[in-house]
Parts: structure tokens; sequence; C-alpha cells
């Protein structure tokens, strides 16, 4: 019998709820990257770590609010009609979703940055440093495409 097969796959029907559900709860690093490279409008990516993590280095083009901090801040830093994209350090943190959670209960439209900002630094994309210098590092070939800017998923 096969592993994968063991617990049958749901029904199509099912599938596209959930699948459905999940894009509108999530993005990639690629997406956001291609965003913050188009400027793309209503859009805005709010690193949620600590000050000490953000000098270190964070997404070029982010937003710093840590996640305490959202419901005191957030109306003075992200307009009210923007899509909230947040991120924190990578898929063993939950910072993200606490930080999704601060920004929906605010109102705001929210998506978590999937792969936090591990993926976004192994997959090459523009690091911003404590003293305001933009770097981008080789793409981790195990994890992103080498010679291009997404997957084309």
């Amino acid at each position: 019998m096969s592993e994968t097969l063991r617990i049958p796959a749901a029904p199509a029907a099912e599938a596209i709820a959930h699948f459905s559900a999940r894009l509108a709860f999530e993005t990639d690093v690629s997406d956001v990257a291609a965003d913050l490279e188009r400027g793309a409008p209503g859009v805005v990516v709010v690193d949620a770590r600590s000050a000490d993590a953000w000098r270190q280095g964070h997404v070029a083009g982010a937003v710093h609010l840590p996640t305490a901090e959202i419901p005191r801040r957030a109306a003075g830093l992200v307009p009210a009609d923007a899509t909230v994209i947040v991120y924190c350090w990578g898929p063993g943190c939950n910072g993200a979703a606490k930080a999704a959670l601060a920004f929906a209960r605010l109102g705001h439209p929210v998506k978590e940055m999937i792969g936090g900002f591990e993926y976004w630094a192994r997959e090459g994309f523009p690091v911003e440093t404590g003293d305001g210098q933009v770097v981008r590092r080789s793409p981790d070939p195990l994890t992103a495409p080498v010679s291009g800017l997404s997957c084309a998923c």
C-alpha cells in the first residue's frame, strides 16, 4: 500500500476550498519580492521581529513593527486600506501568525509571508542591514532558482 495514500486525498471540491483558503491567508517570498520590485500599490510588508533582529537584516522596503507594538503603532505606519504582509524569522517561528492576528483585529486584510526572513535571505532577495546597506546573497540552490526571480509556480 502507498504511504502517501494511506489517508486518501480529499475530493476535488474540498481541495479547492482548502487551497483557496490557504492562498487567501499566505503568500510566499517570491511573490512579495515581485510586488516590492514593481512597487505594487496597496501592499505593506511588515517585519514583526525585534529591533535587534531588524538591525541584523530585514526585507528591503519593509516596515519595522514588532508584534507587541502593532495595536499601539499600526495606525501611524500602515495605511488603513493597505493589505499587510507580515513576516518573522522563518517556518519554525509563529511570530508572523501572531502579527497577522493583531493586524486582523485592527481590521486590516493580512497575509503571512511563508518562509519568513529565512527564506527571503536564502532565495537571494534584497536584505537591508542596520546601517542601511542593501545586499543580495547568492540564492541557496537547494531552496531557490539560481537563474530568476521566481520559480514560476
